[in-house]
C-alpha cells in the first residue's frame, strides 16, 4: 500500500507497556488463530469456532517489561495510518447518509489488556468492543497471520483493522445490537447464522473502506487486493474445520465459509456502495 505522507490517527491508545486481565473477547482472526493453535496442539478447534465475536475464554497472563521492536513501531504507525483512512472514508460515507461518524479508538496492547467488554488476551487476536467503542489489537498478531495462516502483506493487515472498524460501523448503525438481541433469543444454530451475517457484512464494509481509500489516496498497489482475498479465504469456517479434522460441521459456522468471505469482501471492493452490503435480507443459502 502507498502510505507515505499519510496522516496518523489521534484516536490511538497505546497500552503496549502495560497489561493485565484474564478474559478475552474474540474477533476476526482471533477465532482463526486460536483454532489453529489448538489444532496444532492436538486439541479440538471447534471449541473455539463455536464462539462468536465478543465471546470470551479464560486466559492467564504473566507480567513483564515490554520493549517494542523497530518492526512493531512501524506496525504501530501503519495501524494508525490505516485507522486514519477508515476515519476519512466513513466520515464521508456517514455524511452521505445524513449522519455524523464517531470514530472508534484503536487500543494497542501486548499480552493482555482490560477492555470495556472485560479482560482481553492477545492470544485471541483483534476484536471490537462496543461497550467502549474500541478496536483492540496486539501487533504480534500480524506475525501470527504470516506464520500460522500463511497470510502476509500490508493490505492483509489493513483488512484485519478495517473489518473490526466494520463492526463499529454496524454498532453506530444499530445493526450490531439488533443482531445480538436476536441471537440471545435463538437456538445455537440460528444464532450462528446471524453471526455469519454480521461477519460477512463487516467483510463487505472492509471492502468499502478499501475502495474509497484508494479513490481518495491512490493507496492500492498491484497485489494488494490479492493479499486481502487470501486472508479472507483462510479464515473461513469450512477451511479451518477441514484443516483441523478433515470435514466440516456447517451448523457450527459463525463467520462464514471461505467462498462467502471472499465474495463479500470482493463485493465491497468492487462496488464502494454501502447500500449493497445487506447480508440480512438474502436467504441464508444465498449469502
Amino acid at each position: 500500500m502507498r502510505l507515505t505522507g499519510r496522516r496518523e490517527s489521534s484516536n490511538v491508545d497505546d497500552r503496549r507497556r502495560s497489561g493485565g486481565g484474564k478474559k478475552a473477547g474474540m474477533g476476526i482472526g482471533g477465532l482463526a488463530i486460536a483454532a489453529l493453535v489448538i489444532w496444532l496442539m492436538g486439541g479440538n478447534p471447534l471449541s473455539v469456532l463455536n464462539q462468536v465475536d465478543l465471546g470470551s475464554v479464560l486466559m492467564e497472563q504473566s507480567g513483564g517489561t515490554y520493549q517494542p521492536t523497530a518492526e512493531e513501531e512501524e506496525l504501530a504507525k501503519f495501524s494508525s495510518q490505516i485507522l486514519a483512512g477508515t476515519e476519512d472514508v466513513w466520515a464521508q460515507e456517514f455524511k452521505k447518509m445524513g449522519r455524523t461518524y464517531q470514530p472508534p479508538r484503536l487500543v494497542l496492547f501486548t499480552g493482555s489488556v482490560q477492555s470495556g467488554c472485560g479482560g482481553a488476551s492477545s492470544s485471541m487476536g483483534p476484536f471490537y468492543c462496543s461497550a467502549d467503542q474500541s478496536v483492540y489489537i496486539d501487533l504480534s498478531f500480524f506475525s501470527q497471520m504470516k506464520q500460522q495462516l500463511g497470510a502476509d502483506g500490508d493490505f492483509a493487515y489493513a483488512y484485519v483493522i478495517a473489518h473490526e472498524v466494520g463492526h463499529h460501523v454496524q454498532y453506530l448503525l444499530g445493526i450490531l445490537d439488533n443482531a445480538h438481541q436476536q441471537m440471545s433469543r435463538l437456538s445455537e444454530k440460528e444464532s450462528n447464522r446471524i453471526s455469519v451475517r454480521l461477519e460477512l457484512q463487516a467483510d463487505y464494509f472492509a471492502g468499502i473502506w478499501a475502495y474509497h481509500d484508494n479513490k481518495m489516496f491512490n493507496s492500492l498497489e498491484d497485489g494488494d487486493i490479492e493479499e486481502g482475498l487470501n486472508v479472507a479465504s483462510k479464515i473461513g469456517d469450512d477451511y479451518l474445520q477441514k484443516q483441523a479434522q478433515g470435514y466440516t460441521v456447517p451448523d457450527s459456522f459463525n463467520h462464514g465459509t471461505s467462498d462467502q468471505r471472499v465474495r463479500w469482501l470482493r463485493k465491497g471492493l468492487n462496488s464502494g456502495d454501502v447500500n449493497g452490503g445487506d447480508t440480512f435480507s438474502p436467504s441464508y443459502g444465498n449469502l
